[in-house]
């Protein structure tokens, strides 16, 4: 498959993964693939935080796979797939690598050890094992709030330098650490923000994209963003971060991605908004709130036809 390297860049988006009574609901991911696939969506990430990665089996995640592959080919859309896998234990994790190394995959989001809290030293082998070990290359996924870890750039670097690691999904939530880093990495190594309310200052800021959950809603408008930044047009490109920046708020307003879900499945796009345990469905007040924004974004578009 296409070097991953070249086509980490643009919108990416990390695929919810849709369930109904308990099971994997392949016809809801199907209807999904399709309708994205005919959008301006440069890859997809699977399995990770939006797609409720740490809930599912490793046969359910050969399944996701699968389908979302076998769809992609009959839309003719050949889009990169990233696989996100995340672990404590660097050993488990090149067991999983093993174990995934033959799916029809580009590459892997893979974030720093949660709990555990390693020193700098500890992740710079942790990652470099695992690159070492990997048949597809590896995205960084650094999200210190999740895994209670950060990332230094002085780690980045050195780990920006090993063959097999081609990009990250910057999640750190500091600006000047991002701006540093972007400064500062070496050519070719890719960043793609996944701070969706921090999206417009990232790409201003020379990010190469965005993988963001708030982009399964008004999907041209989030990819309209780069292209218009890209071309010089700042101005339109503020006016079309501003008509979605409500949108990042509102789809965190309670454990990501029960709101995005409860959006999809009123918009029929899945049958369900199901989601598994720890997490919960919206509660009534906040489906309230989104279903009032639905229905505001929907009278909006008829009274622009």
């Amino acid at each position: 498959m296409t070097d991953l390297r070249h086509q980490l860049h643009g919108l990416w988006l990390p695929l919810i993964t849709p369930f109904r009574s308990g099971e994997l609901d392949e016809p809801s991911l199907r209807r999904l693939v399709r309708h994205y696939a005919g959008g301006p969506v440069d890859g997809f990430i699977l399995g990770a935080t939006s797609g409720e990665g740490m809930s599912l089996g490793l046969s359910e995640l050969e399944q996701l796979v699968g389908i979302v592959r076998s769809e992609l080919a009959a839309s003719s859309r050949h889009l990169p797939l990233c696989l996100g896998l995340s672990g404590a234990s660097t050993a488990r994790m090149q067991d999983l690598l093993d174990e995934t190394a033959d799916w029809p995959i580009n590459g892997y989001l893979i974030a720093s050890p949660y709990y555990i809290r390693p020193s700098q030293r500890g992740l710079l082998q942790h990652f470099t094992a695992l690159a070492d070990h990997a048949a597809w290359p590896i995205v960084l996924y650094n999200i210190p709030y999740r895994t209670a870890v950060n990332l230094t750039n002085e780690t980045l670097l050195a780990l920006a330098a090993h063959p097999n690691i081609v990009g990250m999904k910057d999640c750190c939530a500091d600006r000047a650490q991002t701006l540093d880093f972007l400064h500062r990495r070496p050519d070719g190594f890719r960043v793609l923000t996944g701070e969706d309310a921090q999206t417009f200052d990232a790409l201003s800021d020379g990010a190469d994209g965005a993988i963001l959950l708030s982009a399964h809603l008004e999907t041209a408008t989030f990819a309209s963003i780069r292209t218009l930044l890209r071309e010089g047009n700042r101005e339109a490109a503020q006016a079309a971060w501003q008509s979605v920046a409500g949108l990042t708020k509102l789809l965190f307003a309670e454990p990501s991605p029960a709101p995005a879900k409860h959006w999809l499945w009123r918009q029929g796009l899945i049958d369900s908004a199901e989601v598994r345990l720890p997490m919960v469905e919206v509660s009534t007040d906040l489906a309230t709130w989104l279903d009032a924004e639905i229905e505001r974004r929907a009278q909006k578009v008829l009274q622009s036809a």
